[in-house]
């Protein structure tokens, strides 16, 4: 199966981990942008815009206005509001995110230059795990900006009727969030991004198909696969059959990432897509026409936080300088290159800017970040260069990738045992004494047991998603999911273990003489400890897999490159992340197996 196998393959290395990506190489600004561990100070307050700025439909809300028109005074370089903006009223980063797609990741990275480029730091946190994630990090403070779309707000956040017309949906979303959560949406960026039903050419020849409509008349003879995301929004699959009675003999979901390949090699007949992916025109598949104006219009702009709207108007008058300028053929060009030729998302981004006159290119003025307040430094040009010709060997070529980025590796695998380190260690703490305990219990003991272990029934994602108003995105909230996800193997072995100590050694050290104490300590637990320790090798191998979603909520570690690579078609980044995370599994299982040996007492056999 090509590349879908492969990406099955080293997602399964890496520990079965439930979901995937940062970005790498040339990306190494997305790539080493760790969050900060805990919520971020508060940062002085600015001066606030004006009233009129909070109304949606106000000047500062609708394309088109006197601010958001190329060729204004904010977007002439040198002019006197470019020049209000070169020193920053803040020296806190503004917290950019992205969701796990590579337009995402472009349009972050785009904004994340252009505020650095106006001497504003930036701290990067993309490929946040879903459209629910990145709004609930937006909704708590954890972030400040992401990329989002108009339709996506209306149907999967709001949940309200779908309509056609773009304005109209624009002012209805920036009010409710306005009113709702203190959410602020930028102007829009002059492209809208809807979904695009997209089959193989020769399907689309043989069964005469050019509309939706006859995709539904063909459906009951088709495979589909969609997203996640399409499969349960009501602008998604739900909609498209209650609009077209679509009904396809099987929907599967797939990943952003596999989808493309699983269509072109007929694992699927149709798939849903967007209108500016750049695979669309590179596999040479048929777009079906919505007919029947089903899907709202997907307009892209900027959502802001409502406290970093009144305290960095600096900030927003930076982003607001993209209003209008993006369009669909730009966009489309800019995914292409992410997921057809592999280009790093820092010189998409470098470029973009450069092209839309937003900064001059080298020699003039650069995008060059300020390295003493943001985070990450982004790689040096020859890195990245290095970096894209190691794609032209599939093994040469990896190796050199994995050389280049080695700094970047080694520094996300550092992350990436800190957070097995610290949840393994807590959930040890807890669980071993536990165990102890409920072994003395009456008859509670199996309960509380299975009690726990509801928790590995709970998805990851899902897991991460709860703990987001509580406890905001990055290290905290991943720690706590991996110490809940270890506690059942340590307390069920711990537990076990004790219990069924050797009877007849128990009863002869009770025959001596021995207090319950006694027995616990010199008996019970020395018999118990390779078991004990089996549930903690269980415990460090699942932590060590299941440690790869942090990325989705900005928390680091080898998922990072994982969920980058899925999303930007990168088989190489995606295994950057999933080799070291699956050595890592190794090592560790293999490390406490020799301390399983130390600990066992004489006489009892460890395999």
């Amino acid at each position: 199966m090509g590349r879908v196998a492969l990406v099955l393959v080293a997602v399964a290395a890496a520990g079965g981990a439930a979901g995937q990506p940062a970005v790498f190489a040339g990306q190494a600004a997305l790539l080493a942008g760790q969050p900060t561990l805990f919520a971020r100070e508060p940062a002085p307050a600015s001066p606030q815009p004006g009233p009129s700025a909070d109304l949606p439909g106000s000047s500062t809300d609708l394309p088109g206005s006197s601010t958001d028109l190329p060729g204004s005074p904010a977007h002439l370089p040198g002019s006197p509001a470019r020049s209000a903006q070169s020193a920053p009223s803040n020296r806190t980063p503004v917290i950019i995110a992205s969701k796990p797609f590579a337009e995402s990741y472009i349009l972050a990275e785009i904004f994340a230059q252009l505020l650095e480029a106006r001497s504003i730091a930036v701290d990067r946190r993309f490929g946040l795990g879903a459209t629910e994630i990145a709004f609930g990090a937006l909704r708590e403070g954890a972030i400040d900006v992401y990329p989002e779309y108009t339709g996506t707000a209306l149907a999967a956040i709001l949940g309200d009727e779908l309509q056609a017309d773009a304005e109209a949906v624009f002012r209805h979303v920036a009010g409710a969030f306005r009113e709702r959560w203190d959410a602020r949406w930028l102007a829009p960026l002059g492209f809208e991004n809807t979904y695009a039903i997209a089959v193989r050419r020769e399907t689309a020849e043989a069964l005469e198909l050019a509309t939706l409509s006859d995709l539904a008349r063909e459906a009951g003879g088709l495979r589909a696969g969609f997203t996640p995301d399409f499969i349960g929004r009501s602008d998604g699959l739900p909609g498209l059959r209650a609009a077209y009675g679509f009904e396809a003999v099987e929907v599967l979901p797939l990943l952003q990432a596999v989808k493309y390949e699983a269509l072109v090699e007929s694992g699927v007949d149709v798939i849903d897509g967007y209108s500016t992916d750049g695979l669309i025109a590179r596999y040479d598949l048929v777009v079906l026409e919505d007919d029947r104006g089903f899907f709202p219009p997907y307009e892209a702009a900027g959502l802001v936080n409502g406290d970093f709207w009144r305290r960095r108007p600096d900030a927003i008058a930076a982003l607001s300088e993209l209003s209008g300028l993006l369009d669909e053929e730009r966009v489309r060009e800019w995914n292409r290159r992410a997921e057809s030729d592999g280009d790093p998302v820092a010189d998409i981004a470098r470029d973009a800017l450069v092209e839309l006159g937003l900064v001059v290119s080298d020699g003039e003025e650069t995008v060059e970040p300020n390295l003493a307040e943001s985070a990450p430094p982004r790689e040096s040009e020859r890195e990245s260069a290095a970096a894209a010709e190691s794609a032209r060997s599939p093994v040469v070529g990896f190796a050199s990738y994995m050389w280049q980025n080695r700094t970047d590796i080694l520094g996300h695998a550092r992350r990436h045992i800190v957070l097995v380190i610290i949840s393994l260690g807590a959930a040890a703490l807890l669980a071993i004494p536990a165990g102890l305990v409920l072994v003395r219990a009456a008859g509670g003991a199996e309960g509380v047991i299975r009690g726990i272990g509801l928790v590995q029934t709970i998805p990851s994602l899902a897991l991460l998603a709860f703990m987001i108003p509580a406890l905001g995105i990055g290290v905290v909230p991943a720690v706590v999911a991996l110490f809940l996800y270890s506690l059942f193997p340590i307390l069920r072995n711990t537990y076990t273990g004790v219990r069924d100590a050797n009877p007849a050694a128990v009863d002869a050290a009770r025959a001596l003489g021995m207090t319950p104490a006694q027995l616990l300590r010199h008996v019970r637990l020395p018999l118990a400890a390779p078991v004990i320790m089996a549930g903690l090798r269980t415990a460090a191998v699942i932590n060590v897999g299941t440690a790869t979603i942090a990325a989705f909520i900005g928390a680091g570690g080898l998922g990072d490159p994982i969920v980058a690579g899925l999303a930007l078609s990168d088989t190489r980044m995606i295994l950057s992340g999933a080799i070291p995370a699956a050595a890592l599994a190794l090592l560790v299982d293999a490390g406490l197996g020799l301390a399983e040996k130390r600990v066992a007492p004489g006489g009892v056999a460890v395999e």
